[in-house]
């Protein structure tokens, strides 16, 4: 027992160094595309072209996690992308950014999925799977407090590309520790109600898809705010420190809401559409200029908070414990469906309409489908 909180331990630590890190860059990426001369819409594109390959890189994961196991796709790509990382800082032109932020977000998207899975494997029952997302949310969200405070005074102390000089060298410490200390465990948990994880099964099984159409609806919202917040720093002459701030509130949200550890004795599906209508009326009530946007962020951390650890826990209970990687696979397949939709969409109409109101579109639609899908569905096949 022992040993084994030692192994959950360490996964904790890799987790959060990683986040942490990683999420130093959110203020930065925008103001540095800028200075190598991207617009609006290239900054669009970037983001959109580094979603579609996060993508592939998520449906790829899930069956070699599944077939090979987890250590070796979280050590892996962590040594590669702190290499990639490093890169970033001696580029001269927006198109060598490009290349070098998809061929990073292809390689960082075997991380999530394979870690969702690894500490899946430290659970006897959904009480547990609950507990541990929570604690996985919770870091994370620590992460997203400190983290773009730290980005943000980097960025304007040393500059952009010393920043990711830094988060390269960080990240290659970080994939050290992960390949000696973590250790892989599955406890063996049969659903008989279980059905095969691919894309087209996903519409077979309904508590599957009403994770996906969430998460989706979630991430679109969540790429609106990753778009515009920093897009702040060009177009206002905020200091990226400014925008640093703003994220962080994001984050307090988030943590306040995962310090209820009772909240995952709820039904998971209920706190995702909770969640998400709770984002929905925020989203209006911010449109219509009754909510500040340092207010609406951190509601929207809080919904975060609700809804990303019921999301993973519904997930595990809803296919056995050998298609984790499969599930978590697609689910952040379909996250990143979401980033690519906001992204390239926020880039192309900012100009025309209010990004904000089409991402309050989507989670209202989003929202009306989830509905009619669960209560639409029986009973005995819910439960």
């Amino acid at each position: 027992m022992k040993e084994t909180s030692i192994d959950k331990l360490h996964i904790f630590i890799t987790i959060f160094i990683v986040s942490l890190i990683m999420s130093i860059q959110g203020p930065i990426f925008t103001p540095y595309a800028a200075l190598l001369g991207a617009s609006s819409v290239m900054i669009g594109i970037m983001l959109s072209a580094s979603q579609v390959t996060d993508l592939t890189g998520n449906l790829m994961v899930g069956p070699l996690v599944d077939r090979f196991g987890k250590r070796l796709f979280i050590t892996i790509p962590l040594f590669i992308s702190a290499f990639l990382y490093m890169a970033h800082g001696f580029i001269l032109s927006s198109t060598t950014l490009l290349i070098l932020r998809s061929l990073n977000s292809f390689v960082l998207a075997f991380l999530m999925p394979t870690t969702f899975a690894l500490i899946s494997g430290y659970a006897k029952n959904a009480r547990q799977q609950g507990k541990n997302m929570a604690i996985i949310g919770i870091l994370g969200m620590f992460a997203n407090i400190f983290a773009p405070l730290i980005g943000g005074k980097l960025g304007a102390t040393i500059g952009y590309a010393n920043t990711y000089i830094i988060i390269g060298l960080a990240l290659l410490v970080i994939a050290v520790y992960a390949f000696i200390f973590l250790r892989e465990r599955q406890y063996i948990a049969v659903n008989k109600n279980s059905t095969s994880v691919h894309l087209l099964s996903v519409f077979k099984n309904p508590q599957l898809l009403l994770v996906y159409l969430t998460g989706f609806a979630i991430m679109y919202i969540h790429g609106v705010i990753i778009y515009e917040v920093p897009y702040l720093t060009v177009e206002k002459g905020l200091s990226t420190a400014s925008t640093g701030k703003l994220f962080s509130i994001m984050g307090i949200g988030s943590l306040v809401t995962l310090s209820f550890f009772f909240l995952q004795r709820l039904d998971a599906i209920k706190r995702m559409m909770f969640g998400l209508f709770t984002l929905c009326i925020s989203l209006a009530v911010l449109i219509n200029g009754f909510l500040s946007l340092t207010v609406f962020l951190f509601i929207m951390g809080i919904c975060f908070g609700l809804v990303m650890p019921a999301a993973a826990t519904a997930v595990t209970s809803a296919v056995q414990s050998n298609e984790h990687g499969r599930a978590f696979g697609v689910m952040s397949a379909i996250y990143s469906l979401g980033m690519i939709a906001s992204s390239f969409l926020t880039s192309i109409i900012r100009q025309i309409i209010s990004p904000y109101f089409i991402a309050f579109l989507v989670g209202m639609l989003m929202l009306i489908i989830i509905g009619l899908i669960k209560f639409n569905t029986p009973k005995t096949v819910r439960t």
